[in-house]
């Protein structure tokens, strides 16, 4: 699986103009689903995203003023934050021979919604609490509105650790 990780202020995802998952602080995860994936990387990433450091531990500041420790921080950690995660098949496009992208390496829409639902199940249950874990619409076409923190992104891959 692969994944590009975004902390975020907030985040949305909308289909036919209407929001459909919203979250505030957080992050917004892009997943791409290849078509050697299986329930073992389904394990790595929920592991990897729910206790992945981004966040900066800002306890003893005022409200509103950072004043903690960078890169101290995971959801597991902070039950105030949230993840909104959008199925991206084209996380496994290449551009190699011509100039239209192939999708080839990507799961088709079976097997890959099954891997998804299991993540997303296995995200809420390993953070233990649904709420905190919203979704977009698997296949539809969506518009994915964010305002990035820091900026800070990430990318990664549970067949080879990074890409």
């Amino acid at each position: 699986m692969r994944v590009v990780i975004q902390k975020v202020k907030r985040a949305s995802v909308s289909v036919d103009n209407a929001v459909i998952s919203a979250i505030n602080r957080g992050l917004m995860l892009l997943v791409g689903i290849s078509t050697k994936d299986t329930s073992e990387d389904v394990d790595r990433l929920v592991k990897k995203i729910a206790n992945l450091r981004v966040f900066e531990d800002a306890s003893g500041g005022p409200e509103g003023c950072w004043n903690g420790k960078p890169w101290s921080s995971s959801l597991a950690q902070d039950k105030q934050l949230s993840v909104l995660s959008v199925s991206q098949f084209t996380l496994y496009g290449t551009i190699k021979k011509g100039t239209k992208p192939d999708f080839h390496k990507a799961a088709k829409g079976p097997a890959a919604i099954e891997l998804y639902n299991e993540f997303l199940s296995k995200l809420r249950k390993e953070l233990g609490d649904d709420e905190r874990v919203k979704d977009g619409q698997f296949g539809a076409m969506m518009d994915v509105d964010i305002v990035n923190e820091g900026p800070v992104t990430i990318i990664w891959d549970t067949n080879d650790g990074t890409i």
